[in-house]
């Protein structure tokens, strides 16, 4: 009886809206303001009015707990990659480079000021190179070539190709040209290599450039058996340099490591530590997957937005002849949605590069760093989209959005005095300051006095070498230290400050009414002007009704008309909740 009451009622409301289309405009409107009051509901809201399972919010508590976990197991294994390779670099520079102190003389590692010591050095070097299987302590050897033999170390020297100067009669004869000559060693076999090329290492110091000694090695990371996971075979590619570019009468010796690792070809392991990687690759394929589905269902909701936007739009133009306004618009392109998309491409492509790297196919960890750490942070910081819900919480992404504009236009004006003052202080101060000495390090050395941060250190630091120079350095730190500090720094909060202000008055008394919240309201005075001209305010949220108990009537008529007979007449605008 209840089945055929409602078909009676279905039928009598078909053939009642056939009749009259007045009627059928009302119940498309109906329709569409249900549609809209549902899309602006939260997760919990929806799933009271309709029953309807919050699966995409699922979906991104599973991923947001799943990516951290897959970033703190790769972090945990990062370190101890980086570990390596930084205490590799320091075991290097204390076994070749003599007279290392432990700490790095600006950015090289030592300074020598005498022949007597470059040679020392240069020879000691050598000496110690030679020496490698009896002198470390680690699982080091020297590189092989694919015919066994050991991979030569390479010295070469640059001088001038002409070089004759007299300094006490001020005079001189250079040869812009330079000349490149190599020494190739096996360095299993350097018994006798200083007698044998005594000539190559007779040096012109008034013409060297520098000298270059080339060498590879071999190592085994070890320190991950711990972690259960295989090691690692590393190919350390080093260079050490005897700098005599500046001709000061001062040698700067580097040490440079490029570290590169690779899968052992011969290797035999017991233990839990294969079993392991092959669950770490289950996991990661896991975070693809979730990622997926993410992307996929926030692709889906956009589109739906997309959809219900041309609908709204449509009604507006064809019933009040106007275009819906630009903030309204921005309602339903939620950019919380691109963000979770962004994302889960970035997580996928760090899964991708993680599973590599666990099966020892590729090296790249700083690359895969930036892609996990990249879509970890988006995916902690979409989770303020759900507290947006929430009034009280709300408050920060509203004073975000309002004042966000306001700021970028001030920052505009503001950084090109922030640009002045930093050429400035690099041109002038950077040979009397370290902390001028570069661009870069001019804006970090100003941007740290804005936050008040070594205000003193920098003062005291200008020797009074010059009287002209000591004066304009005060005059160039007091005055931009007063002018951000007091005036861009306090306006900067201004704005930010008012933005908040506004946001709470909103909250408190109401926010300006749109053309959408009219529509959701059920008001029927839209003006027939120009939405570009209405004096809107900024940040609006739309009112999230609860649905009237039509919805409700007309989800189980549509579902008996499914079964219904072709002959009879059915709705044809669906609701765009059922499509979700």
């Amino acid at each position: 009886m209840l089945s055929l009451g409602c078909f009676c009622i279905y039928m009598a409301h078909s053939l009642c809206c056939d009749r009259n289309p007045q009627t059928l405009d009302v119940r498309t409107e109906e329709i569409l303001r249900d549609d809209l009051k549902y899309y602006f509901m939260s997760p919990c809201e929806k799933y009271r009015a309709r029953g309807q399972k919050p699966w995409k919010l699922g979906v991104q508590i599973l991923k947001i707990i799943m990516i951290t976990t897959q970033l703190v197991l790769f972090g945990l294994n990062n370190q101890l990659v980086v570990s390596y390779k930084e205490e590799n670099l320091m075991a290097f520079k204390n076994l070749f480079l003599k007279g290392y102190s432990g700490t790095d003389e600006d950015d090289f590692s030592v300074s020598v000021y005498s022949q007597e010591s470059v040679y020392d050095s240069l020879f000691y070097t050598i000496d110690q190179l030679s020496r490698l299987r009896e002198l470390t302590v680690g699982p080091v050897s020297y590189a092989e070539q694919a015919d066994g033999a050991a991979v030569p170390l390479v010295i070469c020297k640059e001088y001038y190709r002409i070089g004759e100067m007299q300094p006490s009669d001020e005079y001189y004869n250079i040869d812009s040209q330079t000349e490149t000559v190599c020494l190739s060693l096996d360095p299993r076999h350097m018994a006798t290599w200083k007698t044998d090329n005594a000539s190559f290492f007779k040096l012109d110091f008034y013409r060297l450039i520098d000298i270059e000694i080339s060498f590879q090695l071999k190592g085994i990371n070890l320190q991950t058996v711990r972690s259960r996971e295989m090691p690692d075979c590393y190919t350390f590619s080093g260079v050490i340099t005897f700098d005599n570019k500046c001709h000061s009468g001062k040698v700067k010796i580097y040490l440079d490591i490029d570290a590169q690792s690779n899968a052992c070809k011969n290797w035999r392991i017991s233990g839990t530590a294969q079993k392991n990687t092959h669950y770490l690759l289950v996991f990661d394929g896991f975070v693809i997957v979730v990622c997926l589905t993410s992307a996929v269902l926030c692709t889906r909701s956009i589109v739906l937005a997309v959809r219900l936007l041309q609908r709204f739009s449509k009604f507006i133009r064809e019933n009040y002849n106007r275009d819906v306004c630009e903030d309204d618009k921005q309602e339903f392109l939620n950019g919380w949605y691109v963000l979770v998309i962004i994302s889960d491409i970035l997580a996928i492509v760090g899964s991708i590069l993680k599973m590599e790297i666990q099966a020892k196919s590729l090296t790249s960890y700083d690359v895969c760093s930036l892609f996990l750490g990249t879509s970890t942070l988006m995916v902690w910081v979409g989770v303020i989209r759900y507290l947006g819900y929430f009034q009280k919480y709300n408050v920060l992404i509203l004073t975000m959005r309002a004042a966000f504009p306001k700021v970028l236009r001030f920052c505009c004006c503001a950084g090109m005095i922030y640009l002045g003052y930093t050429f400035c202080g690099w041109i002038v101060l950077g040979p009397y300051h370290e902390k001028f000495e570069g661009l870069s390090r001019v804006a970090e050395c100003l941007f740290s006095l804005v936050n008040g941060d070594d205000m003193f250190t920098t003062f005291a630091q200008f020797e009074e070498k010059t009287t002209l120079v000591w004066v304009f350095s005060r005059v160039y730190l007091y005055s931009f230290i007063s002018l951000f500090i007091y005036m861009v720094l306090s306006l900067f909060i201004a704005l930010i400050t008012d933005s908040y202000e506004t946001i709470k008055n909103y909250q408190k008394n109401g926010f300006p009414t749109t053309d959408l919240q009219k529509f959701l309201k059920e008001q029927k005075d839209f003006p027939r002007t120009d939405p570009d001209t209405d004096a809107a305010a900024e940040q609006r949220t739309p009112s999230q009704p609860a649905l009237s108990g039509l919805c409700c009537c007309r989800r189980y008529i549509q579902s008996l008309s499914s079964a219904a007979e072709d002959g009879f007449l059915l709705l044809e605008v669906s609701p765009l909740w059922q499509q979700k």
